[in-house]
């Protein structure tokens, strides 16, 4: 049985909904607790990002147990990029004796496009073997050599995350089913504009039957602006951002509360979507905003879980 109040919420079936949280650049933990305050009531967890875009930030193992400390569940995201097989698997041991009990593996953006592009890259292991560390060292109660740890394991729920949207398109289900079959519990997606795109990529995911081995929590992300959004469209890689889209927030009189109002319409297609167990609300510089939205898409009070 997993201690995560995340894993007992998704065990029971409940539309999940998680935040997320960017540590600062800086030491002062006064911006997280913050925000951990004012959406622990409205999102059952919040991610905590792991030296996102390769900048130098707050650990988000210390992040996660600022929220931890502000009534919040935590999620730490924790990247192969900077740290070898022995880092990775000491920080985990470190972050689940903090009370941390949710973890996701992911490999990383490259250092190139970060605030110490010559830094040296490690990715002794990527995100499917880190995956698999993590669910030997709670399953099998060994570590990567093969050795016995003898003592408390560490009891994750292990994540994962997806893009949908990149090309060749179906590869992304092989890649996603090969994080389920490493030990991935749940799976949190690229934010999604394109609702025809992921609708198809959904219908491969229940060809496989993978929806019913992790939960697939749905990335959408509130719009502040045309602009935001014409960026969005032309220059991230793998984001499919719809030109209709794009005009309804050039036509819009006010395009913060537009945006507002398409995550919410986002959010209730989502719901209807057969294998789509919750939504993960990426406001990035926005987190004020997210309260709102979980109460316009009818998303609030969240379930109590003991």
């Amino acid at each position: 049985m997993l201690e995560s109040k995340m894993a007992k919420i998704l065990s029971q079936g409940q539309f999940l909904v998680s935040g997320e949280i960017g540590p600062p650049k800086h030491a002062d933990p006064a911006g997280i607790k913050k925000h951990a305050a004012m959406l622990k009531d409205y999102v059952d967890a919040m991610n905590l990002t792991d030296n996102q875009t390769a900048i130098v930030r707050l650990s988000s193992i210390a992040a996660g147990v600022h929220v931890l400390q502000a009534g919040g569940e935590p999620i730490i995201q924790m990247t192969a990029r900077d740290r070898n097989r022995i880092a990775l698997q000491s920080d985990l041991l470190g972050a689940y004796s903090l009370g941390l009990r949710n973890v996701l593996c992911l490999s990383g953006d490259h250092q190139s496009f970060g605030n110490h592009p010559t830094a040296k890259n490690v990715h002794d292991v990527d995100s499917i073997q880190l995956i698999r560390i993590v669910k030997d060292l709670r399953d099998e109660k060994k570590f990567s050599c093969g050795e016995e740890l003898k003592g408390r394991e560490p009891r994750f729920l292990i994540g994962a995350a997806a893009n949908p949207f990149a090309d060749p398109f179906e590869f992304r289900v092989l890649r996603l089913e090969k994080k389920i079959n490493a030990g991935a519990d749940f799976i949190q997606t690229q934010c999604i504009f394109d609702m025809e795109r992921f609708e198809r990529f959904m219908a491969l995911v229940r060809e496989r039957g993978l929806h019913q081995r992790a939960k697939i929590i749905a990335g959408v992300m509130p719009l502040k602006s045309a602009r935001a959004a014409k960026y969005m469209q032309q220059s991230v890689a793998g984001m499919i951002v719809p030109d209709e889209i794009v005009a309804r927030m050039e036509k819009a009189a006010d395009p913060k509360a537009e945006g507002v109002a398409i995550c919410v319409e986002q959010i209730k297609h989502l719901q209807t979507i057969e294998g789509v167990a919750g939504v993960h609300i990426m406001a990035v510089m926005w987190e004020d905003i997210i309260p709102t939205i979980v109460q316009e898409a009818g998303l609030y009070p969240r379930p109590k879980v003991e």
